[in-house]
This record gives C-alpha cells, sequence and structure tokens, in this order.
C-alpha cells in the first residue's frame, strides 16, 4: 500500500504506525465504497425529426411543442440517486441535470442553467409510514405528464401541461395514509422558476404554496383497482415579482384500469388563473381539459391516444407587470382542440421508438398573426414526427 509523505513522516517520528495508517485508509476506501454502491445513474438521450406539412415555423399554436420542420436534440438527461431506505431517519438524494431545448425554464431571465432537479430527501419517524421532506429543487406536483418525455404517453406535450409550472425550489413533505391515500404539501420560492438571479423575495410573504391528494382504489374497489385519482393546486403570491399580481393552478387527473390489461384509459383537467392587482384585479383564465388512451396488443407495440379542448377565451389584455397567461400572445380568444396519435414499438433494445401524428385545430380566433396583418391568421395546424429515446 502507498502512503503519502505526510504518514510517512508521521511513522519516521513514532506518531503513527504504518499499520493504523493502512487499515484507516481501508476504512475510509470501504466507506466510500458502500456509499457509491447505493448510487444509481439513470438518464436518456431524446433525438426527433418533424415535418409540418405547409407550417410557418412563426405562426404556430402556443403549445409546450413548438417545433418547426427539421431535425432535433430535444433532451439529454442524466440522474444521480441515493434511494431512501426503509430506516426510520433515512436520508438520501436525487441530482438530475437536463441539457436541450425540452429542459425547463430555470431562471426569471429564461434562462437554461443545465440544472433540473436537486433535492436531499429525509425521513421523520412519524408513525405508521413517515413523513418524507424533499429540500431543493424539484419537480412540479399536479400534472397528467412528465418533463422527462419517455413517461409520457406521447412525444409532444399536451396544452395541460403547457400551462402547469414545472420546477419548484422549496421544501416538499409527504405523508402515506396507508396503502391507498398520499398527502403532499410544499411552499416554494416562485411559480415555476428555479433560481431567483436578482429580484429576490421582497417580503416574507411573497411565496407559492402546494398541496395534492392521490388516491389509489384498493382491492376492495373491485374491477376498479388500482384506479389513481390526483387533486392539486399551487398557488403563487405575487408571483412575477412585482407586488402587483398572484396566480393559481388547478388540477385534477384520473386513470382508469379495464377488464383487459392491454387497454389503459386517463382524463386530466387544468386551470390557471391570473389576478393582476395593477389592473384593477383584472382576472384572466385558462383551462384545459385532456382525454388519454393507451392500447398494447403485445409487450412491445403499443397505440396512445390523446385528446385535448382548450379555453382561453377568458383571457384578456391586462396592463401592469408581466401576465404569465397574457405573455403568450398565441392563447388570447381561443377555443382550441388538438388531436394526437402516437405508435410506439420497441425495434431496438433500451431505444423507445414513436411515430406520431398531431392536429391542432381553432374554433373561435386562430393560431398566430396580428391585427396589422404582420403574419397570416391560421385555424389548423398538423405536424408528424419520428421519435427515438435510449434510455440507460
Amino acid at each position: 500500500m502507498k502512503f503519502n509523505k505526510w504518514t510517512l513522516g508521521l511513522a519516521a517520528l513514532g506518531v503513527v504506525s504504518l499499520a493504523s495508517a493502512a487499515r484507516a485508509d481501508e476504512a475510509k476506501m470501504s466507506q466510500v465504497q458502500t456509499t457509491l454502491s447505493n448510487t444509481t445513474l439513470s438518464g436518456y438521450v431524446d433525438v426527433a425529426a418533424i415535418w409540418r406539412p405547409g407550417s410557418d415555423f412563426g405562426n404556430i399554436p402556443a403549445s409546450a411543442f413548438s417545433k418547426g420542420d427539421g431535425f432535433y436534440l430535444n433532451a439529454v438527461d442524466i440522474a444521480f440517486d441515493k434511494p431512501v431506505d426503509q430506516g426510520p431517519w433515512a436520508a438520501g438524494y436525487h441530482v438530475e441535470l437536463m441539457l436541450g431545448p425540452d429542459a425547463p425554464v430555470t431562471g426569471i431571465l429564461n434562462s437554461f442553467n443545465g440544472l433540473r432537479q436537486a433535492y436531499v430527501t429525509l425521513r421523520v419517524p412519524l408513525s405508521p409510514n413517515g413523513l418524507d421532506f424533499k429540500v431543493g429543487v424539484f419537480d412540479t406536483i399536479i400534472g397528467y405528464e412528465s418533463t422527462s418525455c419517455p413517461l409520457n404517453p406521447n412525444y409532444t406535450r399536451s396544452f395541460g401541461y403547457s400551462i402547469e409550472p414545472t420546477t419548484h425550489t422549496g421544501v416538499l413533505a409527504s405523508y402515506k395514509v396507508g396503502d391507498s391515500l398520499t398527502l403532499q404539501a410544499g411552499v416554494a420560492n416562485t411559480w415555476t422558476e428555479v433560481f431567483l438571479i436578482n429580484n429576490t423575495a421582497t417580503y416574507e410573504s411573497q411565496k407559492t404554496y402546494m398541496g395534492s391528494i392521490i388516491f389509489t382504489a384498493p382491492d376492495s374497489f373491485g374491477a376498479l383497482k388500482g384506479a389513481m385519482l390526483t387533486l392539486g393546486a399551487i398557488n403563487a403570491v405575487d408571483s412575477n415579482k412585482s407586488g402587483n399580481g398572484s396566480q393559481t393552478s388547478w388540477y385534477a387527473g384520473l386513470t382508469v384500469p379495464t377488464p383487459s390489461n392491454k387497454v389503459k384509459f386517463g382524463a386530466a383537467f387544468d386551470c390557471l388563473t391570473y389576478n393582476n392587482r395593477a389592473a384593477g384585479n383584472a382576472q384572466d383564465s385558462i383551462w384545459v381539459a385532456g382525454l388519454f388512451a393507451t392500447i398494447s396488443p403485445t409487450d412491445k407495440l403499443s397505440f396512445n391516444l390523446r385528446g385535448e379542448l382548450v379555453d382561453a377565451t377568458q383571457i384578456g389584455t391586462a396592463a401592469g407587470s408581466p401576465n404569465p397567461i397574457d405573455s403568450n400572445a398565441n392563447y388570447a380568444g381561443h377555443y382550441a382542440e388538438e388531436l394526437t396519435a402516437t405508435v410506439q414499438y420497441q425495434v431496438w433494445a433500451n431505444v423507445l421508438s414513436r411515430l406520431e401524428f398531431r392536429w391542432d385545430h381553432v374554433t373561435s380566433d386562430a393560431f398566430g398573426g396580428t391585427a396589422d396583418g404582420a403574419a397570416a391568421y391560421k385555424k389548423n395546424d398538423f405536424l408528424l414526427a419520428l421519435n427515438l429515446v435510449y434510455q440507460f
């Protein structure tokens, strides 16, 4: 075994023995190896090719997925995990790096710093199942879809996803009331941003508060065993950090099993409201209702369907501080629908392969365009995409 010069010098003076130094080094290496052996590495590389027949990239729907014709590296995601064990005072961590255009915005300057999540997990032995905490940067608690593309039934994101927060910096507590009910509550800095860069909170109550209830149907529900209902709300007080407004996101999601394990159904409802006190308490709101279905004839093949209704007719042009709804002009005044059909087939090991068709239609107003005619108005938009995701 090799020793550093400091250890050899102390051994020469008789302060330490080389045998004890060797045992100490072995103990340190054992601790490091034990820690690393409990850490897992996972992630994915997400790429796509897109064709939008007859589309002008600058004049497409205000969805969470606004990309024109071409080839894309959507995201590279790498995560390190040390899960919480079953001990009463257990601890762990999760660090997730995400690069690419699909990474969530991580600052009030709309910058991307590559950090998606980074939190410490702590367990407090509160009977019977313990109280778990996430402290740091974590994904939002609401939504039918995830920021992680491989977890979603479709490649493109839904309109519902586009009006939800994605990431918070704060504290989230979770408690399981038996096997069927989970409660979550938390407080964070802002509605969806990771870092406050310059405009830090100006007073104590300038925070975001969140909570959710997750119910999973037990065996006693018979055919509905395993059905899951999620209800959640996130309220941001003075979320634009100027003391002039607040916004609230409401969510309800449901997954329903069927007699066949090859068929699954789901539904989601999102509503985002904004109160602008600078404009005399002007109220803006947008809601999205969606239905989901997955049919899996084989283990490798599945057909995933999604349909949504979008009502943005209550969006105005309230003056004052930046309105998170009005800031996207493509939403204002719309009543729209979208249909998405995705064929998923596993051709290569570890690779998620999808071919997807999406149709967006507006029955009120039109996508894009301006009052002075600077851009052409349109009521339909089409997309055809090939998506490949390698998971490790």
